[in-house]
């Protein structure tokens, strides 16, 4: 393929591809090599496959991957839904890193770009993983679906811009890419497991403290944490998941329940 073909982007829009993105490649057309991992089940192993995308000041890298399923490979398998960073469906890494490729631009990574399916979770197909023993490691007090909002008779406070939205976990998986513990502890619960097992201690909703503690104190759990704060880095959402397991080893420590074990002995 020429970086004059790349440039021009075709003939014709793709099957999702708006005339917005076409118009920004057009003003600024820049050529960018993805590298992008590739695996099938058939036996034929991983490989990384190149391909030349035309791109704009605001192009990301699905909109990138989805110029080579469209125009280039059909074959290529990846997970899209939201478009807008909320549903945390397109986790993926680029260069390494932990991104949701909905809002990762194209334009802040370099002339070649690495495209690899997330880590420490296994791979489908390409650039999907199955997320089944990511939400298999959460508590099982966990609920899969969870109501929040504000009695009637409540009064929020004044200050309530100091508090942190913990529901803004997506549970996109990238904080289980990026942990190390995990890359070397494969029954390590990871970050946003515990993250979620702090918020149900914070508002219990009907479960049982004791059972949650009892579950994150587990060899698996909290104290196998390596405390190097990556997962927090990667969090699209700004759940703070480490800050959350540390809040899960003071309980754990130095907890109310170990107090009343102490008077009871």
């Amino acid at each position: 393929m020429s970086t004059t073909e790349a440039q021009e982007g075709g003939d014709r829009l793709g099957a999702n591809e708006t005339h917005a993105e076409a118009a920004d490649v057009a003003v600024q057309p820049r050529v960018q090599r993805l590298r992008v991992y590739r695996y099938k089940r058939d036996g034929s192993g991983e490989r990384y496959d190149d391909f030349e995308v035309p791109t704009g000041p605001h192009t990301t890298v699905l909109d990138a991957l989805s110029w080579i399923q469209h125009r280039r490979d059909p074959s290529l398998a990846f997970r899209h839904s939201c478009h807008h960073a909320s549903c945390g469906t397109c986790g993926l890494q680029v260069d390494g890193h932990e991104q949701l490729a909905c809002v990762c631009s194209m334009a802040d990574q370099g002339e070649v770009v690495e495209i690899s399916p997330l880590a420490n979770l296994p791979v489908l197909t390409d650039l999907v993983v199955d997320m089944r023993s990511f939400y298999a490691r959460f508590p099982h007090e966990h609920p899969l679906i969870r109501f929040s909002g504000l009695p009637e008779d409540a009064t929020p406070p004044d200050d309530l811009a100091q508090y942190v939205r913990l529901e803004d976990c997506i549970e996109c998986g990238l904080c289980l890419s990026a942990c190390p513990a995990a890359a070397t502890a494969h029954d390590y619960v990871g970050p946003a497991a515990l993250a979620a097992a702090q918020r149900l201690l914070e508002e219990p909703r009907g479960v049982q403290r004791e059972d949650v503690l009892a579950w994150a104190g587990q060899p698996e759990g909290a104290w196998r944490c390596h405390v190097g704060f990556e997962c927090t880095r990667a969090c699209p959402t700004e759940a703070l998941p480490a800050e959350r397991i540390m809040a899960l080893r003071r309980e754990l420590a130095f907890g109310a329940h170990n107090v009343d074990k102490e008077h009871t002995q």
